[in-house]
């Protein structure tokens, strides 16, 4: 009788320590989804600001707009369910519509100027900011939720339940580069 109890609380035991693990698992990996969340919804206002550059290049050079116009059809929309690699090429995108437009604003200065352009390179900018921010806090999170998938006990739990350590966003190549200061 002694033993059948033992068993018994043991199994209860397991039980209860499978579900909190499960239920920390669960909530860590939700943190990560949000936080991939947040990026998707700061890259959106920065493609926004990015079609609101791309329509004032219009004036000024056609063929420019059409190119800028074609790149920004190419973005992909960022949700809590993306891949680290889906935000990497979505910042590929990005850096080469920001060129595209840096090289227009040099050939012509009056675009330069315009205090709209000026205004929302501005707003690029903050967001851009924020992404950043975003990125940092989905890193964080993301190593959080990676120790609790590789660190004993958890990470049997992990495994029984299929959580799978997830990928950090890398810096933005270029980005880690000193600007030049000529």
């Amino acid at each position: 009788m002694t033993a059948v109890i033992v068993i018994v609380a043991v199994v209860v035991l397991v039980a209860l320590w499978l579900v909190s693990a499960q239920r920390k698992l669960v909530s860590a990996d939700e943190f990560c989804m949000n936080s991939m969340s947040q990026i998707g919804v700061q890259q959106n206002s920065r493609w926004d600001a990015l079609t609101a550059l791309a329509e004032l290049t219009k004036g000024y050079s056609e063929h420019e707009y059409k190119t800028l116009m074609d790149v920004i059809g190419q973005r992909t929309a960022l949700g809590r369910n993306s891949s680290a690699a889906e935000v990497a090429a979505d910042e590929g995108r990005i850096a080469e519509v920001m060129k595209q437009i840096n090289v227009v604003a040099e050939q012509y200065p009056d675009l330069k100027a315009n205090q709209t352009y000026v205004k929302t390179m501005d707003e690029v900018g903050r967001y851009e900011n924020q992404v950043r921010l975003s990125r940092m806090t989905y890193n964080d999170t993301v190593t959080k939720f990676n120790r609790l998938v590789r660190m004993f006990p958890d990470s049997i739990a992990a495994a029984i339940f299929g959580f799978k350590a997830k990928d950090y966003l890398a810096e933005p190549a270029g980005k880690t580069e000193m600007p030049s200061m000529k």
